[in-house]
Formats: C-alpha cells, sequence, structure tokens
C-alpha cells in the first residue's frame, strides 16, 4: 500500500479543542522530493512520510539561508520574543512553510511546534514571512495573510487537546538555536522534524545549513571554520532503518555526486577518553560530573581526572546531531528550576541518536516521556535532566550522576 496516498486511513484525527475521535477520508497526495531515502521503501513503514518530511526540511533550510543572507541588512528582519530570546522571519517562515506542507499532505496530522502568529500579528510582518514561503511552496499553493497566520497558529499551543490516550502528530522546531541564527558567528542551527505514531516517535529529520564536515574535534563547533567548508547537511532517521546524513549543497544544487552515509555512534567506552558537550546556558560546574572531572576545551591538556568539552553553538539539536554523528560522545543537560523543557528540543534527536546505535534517557536512566504533557504534548519532565551518550558509556555516567548529585 502506498503509505503517503493512504495515510489519512491509519492516524486519528485531530480536532481543534477536542480529543481524537473523528473518522477519517482518504485523500492522494503526492511529495515533490527528488531525493531517494538511503534504504528501500518495502523496510520503512512510514517511508512516505520520511520522503515528505526530508523534501520539507530541505526547503525549510533553503529558506533559513535566503534570510540570513539580508538578516543584518535588512531592518525589522530580527525581532525580539516577551520572553527576550531572539525570533526572525525564518522561525515563522519555517513553521509556516512545515505546516501549510504537512497539513496539504496529512491532514488528519496535527503538528506541535514553537511559535504562534500573535508576535506577528502584533509587529505586522505578516507580509514578511508570506514573501519568503512563497518561493519555497509547493507550486500552486495559494500563499496569503491569512493561510500563512492560521498555518502557524496551526502548530501553537491552543491548536488541539490531546488527552492521555497515545496521538499521532508532528513535532517541529523552526530554529533550533536562534542565538546563533542571528549572530555574526557561523554558529550552528538546526530545522528538526519528528514523527510520533501512538506515542512512538518513529522518524526524523534533521537539516543544519551550516554544519561543517571537516571540524576538528577541539575547535569551537560552528564558529572558527571557514564558510567555504560549510556544507550543511541533512540527517534521517527511522525507526529500524539506521541515521543517515547527506550533505545539504548537494541536495541544494540537485548534484548527485555524493550518497547517503550511514552514521554511528562513536566507539569510546571510558569516560576520560570522552567528548563531552553540554548547554551554552549551563556551565560544567553546574552539573555532577564536575565533582570528578574538571573540564578542558582543549584536548593537548586532557590527561586523568580531565574530560573534553567540545563548544557547539547554539540550542540542544546540535549536541544531538553530534553524538550521532560520532562527533561528540555524550550531551548532558541539567534541569534548572527557572526553565522549561520543551518537547521539540528534544524528539527528533532522540531518535536519530538511538538509531545511531546512542542512548538518550533523563539522569535516573528513565526514558524521556514525550506525553507527559498529556494536554498539549509540549513539555517534558526529566528527573534530574537529559543524558545522550553513545550507549557504551551510559550505565556508567548514571551510576556518577547518581553518586554525586547530592554533591551539588
Amino acid at each position: 500500500m502506498d503509505l503517503l496516498r493512504y495515510s489519512a486511513s491509519r492516524f486519528p484525527a485531530a480536532h481543534p479543542q477536542y480529543p481524537f475521535h473523528t473518522p477519517l477520508r482518504r485523500r492522494f497526495v503526492a511529495v515533490r522530493s527528488s531525493l531517494s531515502l538511503p534504504f528501500p521503501e518495502q523496510k520503512a513503514k512510514y517511508y512516505r512520510e520520511l520522503e515528505a518530511a526530508v523534501d520539507v526540511v530541505e526547503r525549510a533550510c533553503r529558506l533559513c539561508v535566503d534570510v540570513k543572507k539580508s538578516l543584518f541588512s535588512s531592518n525589522g528582519r530580527i525581532l525580539e520574543k516577551i520572553d527576550q530570546t531572539p525570533v526572525t522571519i525564518a522561525d515563522f517562515g519555517v513553521q509556516a512553510l512545515v505546516s501549510l506542507e504537512m497539513n496539504r499532505l496529512f491532514p488528519s496530522i496535527p503538528l506541535v511546534a514553537e511559535e504562534d502568529s500573535a508576535f506577528l500579528r502584533s509587529n505586522n510582518l505578516v507580509g514578511s514571512v508570506v514573501d519568503v514561503v512563497k518561493d519555497k511552496a509547493t507550486s500552486g499553493y495559494e500563499v496569503t495573510d491569512d493561510n500563512i497566520l492560521k498555518a502557524i497558529d496551526r502548530g501553537g499551543k491552543d491548536a488541539c487537546v490531546f488527552g492521555p490516550k497515545p496521538a499521532t502528530y508532528w513535532i517541529l522546531d523552526p530554529i533550533d538555536g536562534t542565538r546563533g541564527f542571528v549572530k555574526g558567528s557561523e554558529a550552528l542551527y538546526v530545522v528538526g522534524l519528528a514523527l510520533v505514531v501512538e506515542g512512538q516517535i518513529v522518524l526524523g529529520v534533521m537539516g543544519c545549513p551550516n554544519w561543517c564536515e571537516d571540524c576538528s574535534e577541539n575547535s569551537i563547533v560552528g564558529v572558527q571554520e571557514s564558510s567555504s567548508s560549510r556544507s550543511g547537511i541533512i540527517m534521517v532517521s527511522h525507526l529500524g532503518c539506521g541515521t543517515w546524513t547527506k550533505r545539504l549543497s548537494d541536495i541544494l544544487t540537485t548534484e548527485s555526486s555524493h550518497t547517503w552515509t550511514g552514521c554511528s555512534v562513536d566507539s569510546c567506552q571510558m569516560v576520560e577518553g570522552a567528548r563531552f558537550t553540554i548547554p551554552e546556558s549551563q556551565s560544567w560546574k553546574s552539573l555532577p560530573l564536575s565533582v570528578l572531572f574538571d573540564a578542558k576545551r582543549d584536548s593537548e591538556n586532557i590527561g586523568k581526572g580531565k574530560i573534553l568539552l567540545l563548544s557547539a553553538c547554539c540550542g540542544s539539536l546540535c549536541k544531538y546531531l553530534m553524538v550521532a554523528s560520532g562527533r561528540a560522545s555524550v550531551y548532558i543537560q541539567g534541569r534548572k528550576a527557572t526553565s522549561i523543557i520543551k518537547v521539540w528540543d528534544h524528539a527528533v534527536g532522540i531518535i536519530c541518536v538511538h538509531e545511531a546505535g546512542g542512548k538518550v534517557t533523563d539522569w535516573a536512566g528513565g526514558s524521556l516521556d514525550i506525553a507527559a504533557d498529556q494536554t498539549e504534548r509540549r513539555l517534558i519532565f526529566p528527573s534530574g535532566g537529559v543524558l545522550v551518550t553513545n550507549g557504551s558509556l551510559h550505565s556508567k555516567i548514571i551510576g556518577m550522576i547518581s553518586s554525586n548529585s547530592s554533591v551539588l
């Protein structure tokens, strides 16, 4: 069966303000992607959904690249949200584009995403978003102010109510690492899209337009390398099919000289030999392992009782990307009483790391519960924090955290 063509018959319907129970109609849809996936359709239950996700993330990355080119030369392009985190036309544009396309293809599957249109409306910036979405949307599809606003709000917190039962929905982070996006430096940023089916993450796509393939292990990832070395990547993952990457520059220019490359986590088995990464907002001293190890950013000075700490600006998804690709061994994030952990900062990273051979849990070793927020599916509540590893180090680090958390 063509999974994309008949996808509406397999997923529960969403209705604004109501739980999922509405019967569905079958609907024919087509995907614009010219990019084949790295595994056969027969092996992947959600092949067509992943194909569509790759296509829309690819276009979202192109939108980001286009906006960033004009970011520092056009007034009004950089905005400030109420919570003081930077947001750009690109954030809204990506959410609008993904929402439009996935609703066209899969009208029965709701979207959980970061933005809503309130700020856009109050600042009269809808037209700017329409402009950046128009040439990335499906040919022949009308992109209007009204369509854009509705598309953005389709992913907003008031779009639908889930209830306690397992549900099916997309999770989108329009731009993870917006602070990096608006910096003059080439700090990494990621477009992330995942599909949850009946409570299980079944596929994920991450696009990083300025990923550098040849970063040295002790460099500041995403900052020091020249722009000429930045080909960008698309990372895809499907349950049971592994994690794969392809150069984004090849996809954007329709070149085929580079094929998909299978991803695997690194093979490090000693904590002292591991490459760590942590959130920019947290210090090494605030984490339990600091009782046992000092963190150094220069690999030449690593000795007994020290670990190598890689810098990776900005956002959490680029750290997941680093672990899944074998560039980092561990990503550890503490849960602070004053901050809320959002599901879109982790969902796509979870499946990419798992399918690459790694492991993701909270600090107590429990799986991250993406349905803990039963009403909106927007928040997660990990015990202590989030731990992402190559798998080999996981139980060792959990033990160290358990032994030393009370010390801090």
